[in-house]
């Protein structure tokens, strides 16, 4: 009779280790880079964020292209807000909020995190905002996750195209959230 104990141990050592991940991952941190100021929501960033929001073109693409209304982007808000991993993002030079992303769907067992429902202003489009705001959180989550997922729309090109640009790789195979009537696509980077 060959004993079971190597693979219980091997199983319980990879819970623990799961456990461990889920209790030291800061979901919410404080960031600072070169030009940006990424920053735990607060219930105060809502006339802040929501100026930033309230541009049309910036959900033209966009699943949720309603976004830009008040009563649609008050939901977004408030669900932000109880996530306890969202953030507004500060240009640090002007103090203005510019935008906000978010971690989501923390998978401890396959060491990988998403982030995403992040916009920014127009006025930050094609520059480095995005790059920083990405490396930011990357380098924060890849102290704790192998891999960090993002989940665009499928016909969000302006999305994808950023993703490209920042080395976002794309998996095969279209997703789509359970609430959502869109299909996203999903692209990752990998711990180096």
């Amino acid at each position: 009779m060959t004993s079971s104990w190597p693979r219980t141990a091997r199983r319980l050592a990879a819970v623990l280790s799961c456990v461990r991940l889920t209790m030291e991952f800061d979901l919410q941190p404080t960031l600072t880079g070169e030009r940006l100021l990424v920053r735990p929501i607060a219930d105060g960033d809502w006339p802040g964020l929501y100026a930033a929001a309230a541009d049309p073109e910036l959900w033209a693409l966009h699943p949720a292209s309603d976004r830009y209304q008040e009563d649609v982007f008050r939901e977004f808000f408030d669900v932000a807000l109880k996530s306890g991993s969202a953030f507004v993002v500060i240009d640090r030079q002007t103090g203005e909020i510019i935008g906000s992303s978010r971690y989501n769907d923390l998978d401890a067992e396959n060491s990988e995190i998403e982030i995403g429902w992040t916009f920014l202003s127009r006025d930050y489009w094609g520059g480095t905002a995005n790059a920083e705001l990405k490396a930011l959180m990357l380098e924060h989550a890849f102290q704790y996750v192998d891999t960090v997922v993002f989940w665009v729309g499928e016909t969000n090109w302006r999305s994808r195209g950023a993703m490209e640009k920042i080395g976002g790789v794309l998996r095969d195979g279209t997703v789509r959230r359970p609430e959502a009537t869109d299909n996203h696509v999903v692209y990752e980077i990998r711990r180096k």
